[in-house]
C-alpha cells in the first residue's frame, strides 16, 4: 500500500513497505520523449549524487534504481527534521549541530557535490546522526561559485526559518565549514561576493 508523504514540483514521495519511493512526475508541457529523457537523466544524476555522498556523510541508502527508470527506492530515515527541532535545542547543542552541518557540507563540496537545496527541512536527525536528504536539485561541479551559492541558500533558509538564532547558527556553520573544507577560503571569499550581489538585487527590486 502506497502513502504519499511528500509532493513537490518535480517529484512525488511515497512510503511503501517501509521504504521511500521517489518518482519524478510527467510534465505535460514537454514533448513526451523529451520529458522522459529529462526525468531519467535527473533520476540517474540524483542516484549518482547519493552514491558519491554516502561515503562522506549520512544519506538514505538506495535499494532500487535502474538507468531506464524515473524512480528511486530508498531508505526511509525516520527522525526529526532540523527545521522542527533547531530552535528548541539548548544553545550548546544547537551550535554543535550547526558546526557538524558545516563540516558535512564542506566534505560534499570537496568532492564537488552541490546539494542545491540546503534547507533545514532537508536535514534529518536520527539517533544523534544527521542525514542529508533530497538531492533532487543537486549536481556535480568544481566551480567555487556553485559552492558559494550553496552556502548562500543555507544562509537564506536559516534567516527565514530560524531568525531568532540565525546569527549564531550561521557563524557556527561557517566555523565547521572553514575548519574542514580544503578550499574553504576560496569558497567563503566568493560567498561574500554572492551575498553582496544578492543585496544589490533586493535593493533594486
Amino acid at each position: 500500500m502506497k502513502r504519499v508523504i511528500g509532493r513537490g514540483a518535480e517529484a512525488i514521495l511515497y512510503l511503501e513497505d517501509g521504504k521511500v519511493v521517489k518518482e519524478r512526475v510527467k510534465k505535460g508541457y514537454r514533448h513526451p520523449e523529451i520529458d522522459s529523457r529529462i526525468r531519467k537523466f535527473c533520476t540517474r544524476r540524483e542516484n549518482k549524487l547519493l552514491f558519491s555522498a554516502s561515503s562522506l556523510i549520512n544519506v538514505p541508502k538506495v535499494f532500487e534504481f535502474s538507468d531506464s527508470d524515473t524512480r528511486i527506492v530508498m531508505e526511509f530515515v525516520k527522525g526529526e527534521t532540523v527545521r522542527d527541532v533547531l530552535d528548541g535545542m539548548p544553545k550548546s547543542k544547537r551550535l554543535d549541530l550547526c558546526r557538524e552541518l558545516g563540516k558535512s557540507v564542506a566534505l560534499l563540496h570537496d568532492a564537488n557535490i552541490i546539494h542545491g537545496d540546503l534547507t533545514t527541512s532537508n536535514f534529518i536527525i536520527k539517533e544523534d546522526k544527521i542525514f542529508f536528504i533530497d538531492f533532487g536539485l543537486g549536481f556535480f561541479s568544481n566551480k567555487v561559485e556553485d559552492k558559494a551559492v550553496d552556502l548562500h541558500l543555507l544562509r537564506q533558509a536559516l534567516e527565514s526559518k530560524h531568525y531568532v538564532h540565525f546569527g549564531e547558527c550561521f557563524d557556527a556553520f561557517l566555523e565547521g565549514y572553514r575548519d574542514t573544507g580544503l578550499n574553504a577560503k576560496a569558497v567563503l571569499d566568493r560567498f561574500i561576493v554572492v551575498e553582496r550581489r544578492g543585496r544589490y538585487k533586493r535593493k533594486g527590486s
